[in-house]
């Protein structure tokens, strides 16, 4: 599922680009920048962002069909067991 657009990526990957930057000319110095950076380009890189999809949110512009299931499932008959 993709839900990070064209644009949205392209600024993901500009500021990656800019906090690895900074990381490495020491002006930031946590090591958390660096793993932001990180984060940002392997979601710009798989088009899916996983707070995206947990606020059910999206830049990508598809529309997604609200009624169809994502996982199939039946409902449990407890008087079988």
């Amino acid at each position: 599922m993709h839900n990070v657009g064209k644009i949205d990526r392209i600024i993901r990957l500009s500021l990656a680009v800019l906090l690895a930057i900074l990381f490495f000319t020491q002006v930031l110095e946590s090591k958390f920048f660096i793993f932001l950076a990180f984060m940002l380009v392997m979601t710009s890189l798989r088009k899916c962002c996983p707070l995206y999809a947990l606020l059910g949110l999206g830049t990508c512009g598809v529309k997604l069909d609200e009624t169809k299931k994502i996982i199939e499932t039946e409902p449990l008959d407890l008087k079988k067991l």
